[in-house]
């Protein structure tokens, strides 16, 4: 096993942050799991895992749970970017203020944390950044266009970033899931279909049963067939923190990687008329009614 490392990982109430503190301190690794709410993190420090408070819509607390583990460590090894969450429903659809606090959570937050840590880093001359992307940050699907524009953000960032801070020994490595079995997210995600006029109606039932279907199972999907399991993400986490030399990015998943090969040779109107449309829900213009159709 290489040197234990000092992990800080964002998001731990639930998912693949969780599974990632779970795992890196079985594997002998300081972990500090965070999350907004205290209390969801009981069951890992019955673990022995410690935990802090860490919000990454709120400054003072991205400081203090950097401050605590600098404090007792010098600088952090490994930070582990997972906090974040998903907007659904259509472009069309949403407000200015769900939007932003889309944006706030899944990329502002990322980004500040991701600066306090950053000096400690270089002045150690080593250290690791884990961004928790998705397939969504290399292409987009309807019904999901706000948390896809995130995760490309934090694709264009970390690309960035990476090479902004390889001469300090620091380094920066995407981790792209494909569809993810677990039950919080994609509750999530379902209940946040807002709605965008009778003209999506159907399009929004559609889409909630297909993210219900895959997230929690309640029905064979093709997407839900080949859905991983927080741990697969975890795992790959490991590795990268074990590694001497990660690649850059590290799609997770048969589908994330087949699907990833694909978008990368093929034109956009062939991956969106056999990909897209044949996997995912789109919305489709209403029948006409007619005289005396009163449904």
């Amino acid at each position: 096993m290489t040197t234990p490392s000092t992990v800080l990982i964002t998001g731990c109430s639930s998912g693949i942050g969780r599974a990632t503190a779970l795992r890196l301190n079985r594997a002998g690794h300081t972990v500090y799991a965070t999350a907004r709410r205290p209390e969801t993190l009981d069951g890992l420090k019955a673990a022995g895992i410690r935990t802090l408070r860490l919000d990454v819509t709120d400054e003072e607390s991205m400081r203090a749970a950097v401050g605590a583990v600098e404090a007792e460590h010098g600088s952090l090894d490994v930070l582990v970017n997972s906090a974040g969450y998903a907007l659904s429903g259509v472009v069309e659809g949403a407000g200015p203020e769900e939007v932003r606090r889309q944006f706030e959570t899944n990329v502002f937050g990322l980004v500040r944390l991701t600066q306090l840590v950053l000096p400690g880093m270089r002045a150690a001359g080593s250290g690791t950044v884990i961004n928790i992307s998705s397939i969504f940050g290399r292409y987009a699907v309807p019904g999901s266009g706000y948390y896809n524009a995130t995760k490309h953000a934090v694709e264009a960032l970390s690309d960035a970033l990476r090479l902004e801070t390889a001469a300090f020994g620091v380094r920066v490595v995407l981790v792209e899931p494909g569809p993810v079995r677990t039950t919080e997210f994609g509750t999530t995600y379902v209940a946040n279909l807002g709605a965008a006029g009778p003209d999506y109606e159907q399009f929004n039932r559609e889409t909630a049963d297909y993210f219900d279907a895959i997230y929690t199972g309640s029905r064979r999907t093709l997407a839900g067939t080949f859905a991983i399991h927080s741990d697969d993400v975890a795992k790959r986490v490991e590795k990268i923190v074990r590694s001497a030399r990660p690649r850059a990015r590290y799609p997770v998943g048969l589908l994330a990687r087949s699907t990833l090969a694909l978008r990368r040779v093929a034109p956009d109107v062939v991956f969106d008329n056999l990909f897209v449309r044949r996997l995912f829900p789109v919305p489709r213009r209403p029948r006409p009614r007619t005289q005396g159709d009163h449904r």
